[in-house]
């Protein structure tokens, strides 16, 4: 059984400029489309200046309303991967990507939805917001923040999909620069007698922290949240003697393999940054699968996992990122 979550080939067959800072990518995947729900993501893999990047972007489009596969990037300050996407990629060019991950998805309820979004988080609460209008009867609110109308994106797709869908769908536009910073007030004034809905949040971490703090309840509080999806590498654990127990890590990486003794509570991932490799990460909570591998000898368990299934486990795919040994040694390999 061939693992759903390695890299494949995508065309880039369109690209929408949506604002003068993000861009929607319409892409093909080679071998066909794959299957996801909205809300959800695929990893992408660049190389800028010769270092290999891995980023996670949401798709904007929905399995309910569109044909295509798409996925919306912004600008950010000091955004490696975000920004030569932005400057480098042309239409007919091919991007290496994962298949869809994630559990920020709609959930069986009859509840309804509020969308709270905060600059691109605009991206998978639109992805949501098409799939429940499509697919049920649930009434849409959604609260869209931005810096300034220029910086709005989807605003004309969101015009759109009110006029389809009049009575169901209602949107709430937040402009930094003439309302200023979204507060708690503004919060519990757009929630109003929706307590009980079911709310899905996504932008930057001031925003989403008004909207935690300020959520009423007692209805659900779903996040993605997006600032957290790709931290910064952590050091390299210095190896203690004493911590050490028996048994080694083998990590096979393209044509590299090296070997460490293995340290109690080490993930497979932090055993390959200890042995010199770089092997490839996006989220380190079990949830992209960016970093999956196979393990040919040994065994280990995961911490968390949301990205493997119960078939892919057994065929001893394992998340590096999340899989602790379980004892003596063991093998894996990148794929």
């Amino acid at each position: 059984m061939a693992v759903t979550h390695v890299f494949q080939r995508a065309t880039v067959t369109r690209i929408v400029k949506e604002t003068a800072e993000a861009y929607t990518f319409v892409l093909a995947p080679h071998g066909g489309a794959f299957p996801y729900r909205a809300g959800q993501y695929s990893t992408f893999q660049v190389k800028v200046g010769g270092e290999e990047l891995y980023r996670s972007y949401s798709m904007s489009s929905a399995p309910e309303t569109d044909s295509e596969l798409m996925t919306t990037v912004k600008r950010v300050p000091g955004g490696k991967v975000s920004n030569w996407l932005l400057d480098n990629v042309a239409e007919g060019d091919q991007l290496t990507m994962t298949r869809a991950a994630g559990t920020f998805c709609l959930d069986s309820s009859d509840a309804p939805l509020l969308g709270f979004s905060g600059g691109s988080g605009i991206t998978p609460i639109l992805s949501l917001a098409k799939s429940a209008l499509a697919a049920t009867d649930r009434p849409v609110r959604l609260l869209c923040a931005d810096r300034d109308a220029a910086s709005a994106i989807f605003d004309e797709a969101l015009n759109r999909l009110a006029d389809r869908y009049p009575g169901r769908l209602s949107v709430q536009r937040h402009r930094d620069d003439t309302d200023g910073l979204l507060d708690a007030a503004a919060v519990t004034a757009f929630v109003g007698d929706d307590t009980g809905a079911d709310c899905y949040l996504c932008g930057p971490e001031g925003f989403m922290a008004v909207v935690r703090q300020a959520w009423p309840g007692p209805g659900r509080l779903f996040v993605e949240d997006f600032d957290m999806a790709v931290p910064a590498a952590p050091a390299t654990p210095a190896i203690d003697t004493a911590t050490e127990v028996s048994g080694t890590v083998t990590i096979h990486l393209g044509r590299k393999q090296a070997s460490v003794p293995r340290v109690a509570g080490e993930t497979l991932l932090q055993s390959a940054r200890r042995a010199g490799l770089a092997p490839p990460f996006s989220c380190e909570a079990g949830n992209c699968g960016t970093c999956i591998a196979h393990i040919s000898e040994g065994s280990a368990t995961m911490i968390a996992n949301t990205a493997l299934d119960d078939d892919e486990v057994a065929d001893g795919y394992i998340l590096t990122c999340q899989g602790v040994p379980e004892g003596g040694s063991i093998t894996v390999h990148y794929e």
